[in-house]
Parts: structure tokens; C-alpha cells; sequence
């Protein structure tokens, strides 16, 4: 899944790790979630999108393919 995870972070200058301990998980979960491997919970995306002070339209929103 695309997403814009590694932008949000590093604007708001936190390491994965930073993040993962913000939100809950670990390292590798977030590693996992930028490289679109990952397919994040509801609330792990908001939890994401409160840590670096974004909505999940501008971190999640992928437009559907024709």
C-alpha cells in the first residue's frame, strides 16, 4: 500500500524509532508500513497521523486506479 509515512516523519524530524515508540509499535513495524508491506490498522494510521501532525487523506489516500 503507497503511502506517505517517510515524508510526514522526516518533516517532522523523527527516526522510525522515534515514531514506532510514538504510536506503539516497533522499528521494523513502521520500516515495514513506509515500504507499503504493511498494511496498518485504522487506528495505527491515526495514531501515525497524530504523531506527525497530519490527516490521513494527506498520508494515506491512494486514488483509485481506472
Amino acid at each position: 500500500m503507497k503511502n506517505k509515512v517517510k515524508l510526514a516523519r522526516t518533516e517532522v524530524d523523527l527516526t522510525q524509532q522515534q515514531l514506532a515508540e510514538k504510536v506503539g509499535v516497533t522499528r521494523q513495524t513502521i520500516s515495514l508500513i513506509e515500504k507499503g508491506s504493511y498494511n496498518p490498522t485504522l487506528k495505527l494510521c491515526l495514531d501515525i497521523c497524530y504523531a506527525v501532525n497530519k490527516t490521513l487523506d494527506e498520508i494515506f489516500w491512494v486514488e483509485r486506479e481506472s
